[in-house]
């Protein structure tokens, strides 16, 4: 009765955040320019195009699949919605922010990142492929303000559904946690950006030894914030594509949201970093959008993002074979299911 009760509680939450964030979205495409710049030809999508009707029905079966895995006792519900003073204040924020991202997609913009640093020491930690405004976000990665601003943005972008999608990474892990004692199972978050997911892996295995890794000392910090009620979580700055850690030293690694931002060669050095400081037997979760062919009627819409947003690498991402890709590497894929717009495979590395 008690899961049941936090399960309706959890779906209702989620509803209302779905409500808040559909609302936002809704003013931004009254609010922002055209989709197409001055003098370029205007998009046309090749697959189809997904009708609203259809959205708004795979978001109800995301909210009821949530709110299941709740009830199942899969995973633990949520954080209650926002205080609506920090609500109204990240909005605010978003709205702030608006006019110069909407001028660099306007524009074309986004090497301010790049230009930014040229010359200066710091800019060497960092991959070239890096140093760009993703989504023209305002810094890209590297500042406070981006960190503070990035999870709102998201959420307005997916409607309210990016932290369901994400918590859908945890039923394949869930699977491979029956039986095992969490205390003795080494995590490592690849990219973990502002800790969004962490939150909730935390919330229902709070025992876990997590290493967070991302390349952004901003976000990081974000994360810390996110999950200081909890202990045993270890922020680490540093490449993806080049773990400062030891062979078969890790039970568990996750991506969340990594591989379509990654350029191919790096996609599969990941992938071989992945693999290498797995233990057999270890699990690697791989949680992204779908790719082509995934949902047909959903092609046009996926061939738009990388032309409606700065998503330089996405293009060539719609058609990667990340079985293939892991496979090579001796990571055996165990299972593969959508949930919106996003897709959650999970690997074993093989003995």
């Amino acid at each position: 009765m008690a899961r049941m009760l936090e399960s309706w509680r959890h779906g209702l939450s989620q509803t209302a955040r779905i409500g808040w964030y559909a609302a936002h979205y809704l003013a931004v495409n009254r609010m922002r320019g055209p989709l197409t710049p001055p003098g370029e030809a205007p998009f046309k999508p090749q697959g189809a195009f997904p009708k609203w009707q259809g959205m708004l029905g795979e978001i109800r079966k995301l909210i009821e699949k949530d709110a299941a895995h709740v009830a199942r006792g899969t995973y633990r519900a949520a954080d209650p919605l926002l205080p609506l003073g920090d609500a109204l204040e990240k909005s605010r924020r978003f709205f702030a922010d608006m006019p110069a991202l909407d001028e660099r997609r306007l524009s074309r913009g986004h090497s301010e990142v790049r230009e930014k640093l040229r010359g200066q020491p710091g800019a060497r930690a960092y991959p070239r492929y890096y140093l760009q405004n993703f989504h023209y976000q305002t810094d890209g990665w590297l500042s406070e303000d981006s960190a503070r601003i990035y999870d709102t943005q998201v959420e307005i972008l997916f409607s309210g559904t990016a932290d369901m999608m994400r918590r859908q990474a945890l039923v394949p892990l869930a699977r491979w946690m029956e039986g095992k004692d969490q205390r003795e199972v080494s995590f490592l978050d690849l990219a973990a950006g502002t800790g969004r997911f962490l939150r909730d892996l935390k919330a229902s295995w709070p025992r876990l030894s997590v290493l967070a890794l991302d390349l952004s000392h901003a976000y990081l910090g974000e994360a810390r914030r996110n999950v200081k009620r909890w202990r045993g979580v270890q922020p680490v700055q540093g490449l993806a594509e080049r773990l400062p850690l030891a062979d078969a030293s890790l039970d568990v690694v996750s991506s969340i949201y990594l591989f379509h931002e990654l350029p191919p060669k790096i996609r599969r050095a990941v992938i071989g970093e992945a693999a290498r400081v797995l233990k057999p037997g270890g699990l690697f979760v791989l949680t992204d959008s779908l790719q082509q062919g995934d949902r047909e009627d959903y092609d046009g819409l996926l061939e738009f993002f990388p032309v409606g947003f700065h998503e330089p690498y996405f293009t060539s991402f719609l058609t990667e074979d990340f079985g293939a890709l892991c496979a090579a590497q001796g990571l055996k894929l165990v299972s593969a299911e959508t949930a919106f717009l996003s897709k959650v495979m999970a690997f074993e590395k093989e003995a």
